[in-house]
């Protein structure tokens, strides 16, 4: 009697374990979507409006700004479309438990809309073969690095400390550099950059798999699968700018 009590209660333990896991994978299938779509709405709002922006000549040359590049990228509206991106992140960071699903998803779905606008100027800085080739070196390194984090069985959290005090020292060095415009320091920021938002995005994705709880309602992991989403694509975003200052071919 007593082992069929034990047989049921590793039976019941089993079945729990395979829901969870399935439950995990559900949840991580939906941040990977949210940030992979992010990623991809970033990118053709990038491209449309950096086609917008130039005049080019028969060769492919850019020769000058059109009408609408000058208003985006030499007028102060260039400060809106610079720093929007970074309200959203600040509304999302610190909003996102007072707000629905629903309002966190559109809130996100804009800030990559924004994001891609201000990440279109990379088209008049490099050129288009060198962004394809740098993107895919970048997303087959977070590949590999958000598998790390998701199976490792290291706790990485130890690193964390590290890692942001990695993030500050780059912040702080980019808006010194912006003053200075050292292209040593520059090439300090990118190399330091890789290796820091390559760390981040192992430590992220480990988390965000932490985070899931299969008690949580749909409401909350709705908004957990957002919150996660938004981790995972500033690091691949931060990452692929960083490579692309290392190996990007200028114009």
């Amino acid at each position: 009697m007593a082992f069929g009590n034990e047989r049921t209660a590793y039976q019941t333990r089993t079945i729990d374990r395979a829901e969870f896991d399935a439950g995990l994978r559900a949840h991580m299938l939906r941040v990977y979507n949210y940030m992979a779509s992010g990623v991809a709405l970033t990118g053709i709002i990038a491209v449309v409006i950096a086609q917008m922006a130039m005049v080019t000549n028969d060769a492919g040359q850019i020769v000058g700004l059109s009408s609408f590049g000058q208003t985006m990228f030499a007028s102060g509206f260039k400060w809106i479309v610079m720093l929007a991106p970074l309200a959203f992140v600040l509304v999302l960071s610190f909003g996102l438990h007072k707000m629905s699903s629903a309002t966190a998803q559109a809130v996100f779905w804009l800030f990559a809309a924004a994001m891609g606008a201000s990440l279109s100027t990379i088209f008049l800085q490099f050129t288009g073969t060198s962004i394809a080739r740098v993107f895919f070196i970048s997303a087959a390194a977070f590949a590999g690095l958000s598998l790390y984090g998701y199976t490792t069985k290291k706790d990485l959290s130890g690193f964390g400390t590290f890692l942001i005090m990695g993030l500050i020292g780059i912040i702080i060095a980019s808006i010194v550099n912006m003053f200075m415009a050292s292209s040593a320091l520059q090439f300090a920021i990118s190399v330091i950059g890789v290796l820091v938002f390559a760390g981040l995005t192992a430590y992220d994705t480990q988390n965000v798999k932490n985070e899931y709880a299969e008690h949580y309602d749909e409401e909350t992991q709705g908004k957990l699968a957002i919150s996660g989403a938004l981790r995972l694509y500033l690091d691949f975003i931060n990452l692929f700018v960083m490579l692309l200052q290392l190996f990007g071919d200028r114009r």
